[in-house]
């Protein structure tokens, strides 16, 4: 199994480098398909989504689809999945896209596609490849899902947690000192990375590839 989780996506020359050689094809032998389903409740602006898709623009793919699994039923997302190399999970709530994933079907067959093909997280689209959503860590350290009870379950694709936008402006909790402390008593492994940094997994071997800060927990 291959993925690629990052903090803001394909953002500088290492995570470039990192998510082809995961690939294992030239880009523009390569095909991938973006699916925006996170952002779909995110309110206000939308530059960050669009700087997403500009930087993936910027790979010169093969070909970039769209896919939101929210909107349209597994007859037409299904064919756009199995025709690509890279399955690109765009950021926002990582419990709509949770939800989303285990409603229209994907969770099931995820683990046949992950079989020949790339998992790339993005910011929520990374966090949700853990075994469940960190919903303690989601509403102290980001102040977001407050109205959320239940710690829904993850992809349970990696055995840790995954901390994007580290020193972020727009989150002031994400900071070293302070999400040592609100994880204190855990004992999972955490990783908290900025946006030029991400994690290059191989069959469970994790490889940090960063031109910015992170740190790891445990």
């Amino acid at each position: 199994m291959k993925l690629l989780l990052t903090s803001g996506g394909i953002t500088n020359s290492s995570i470039t480098k990192g998510l082809f050689e995961l690939v294992g094809k030239k880009p523009e032998d390569t095909s991938l398909v973006f699916i925006p389903t996170a952002s779909n409740v995110e309110m206000g602006d939308k530059d960050w989504l669009i700087n997403d898709l500009v930087n993936l623009k910027k790979q010169n793919f093969k070909s970039i689809d769209i896919a939101d699994i929210s909107a349209v039923p597994k007859e037409i997302w299904q064919p756009k999945f199995e025709a690509v190399d890279v399955l690109f999970f765009e950021g926002g709530n990582t419990y709509h896209l949770m939800r989303w994933i285990n409603r229209s079907g994907l969770a099931e067959l995820l683990p046949e596609y992950l079989e020949n093909k790339v998992y790339v997280g993005l910011s929520a689209g990374s966090m949700v490849a853990s075994k469940d959503l960190a919903l303690k860590i989601s509403q102290i350290v980001y102040e977001e899902d407050l109205g959320e009870t239940e710690n829904l379950a993850g992809l349970n694709l990696v055995d840790f947690y995954f901390l994007p936008h580290l020193n972020s402006p727009y989150f002031k909790n994400l900071r070293e000192d302070f999400i040592k402390e609100a994880t204190k008593g855990m004992t999972e492994k955490i990783y908290a990375m900025d946006d030029q940094s991400a994690l290059k997994i191989v069959d469970g071997k994790v490889e940090v590839i960063s031109e910015g800060k992170w740190f790891a927990v445990n």
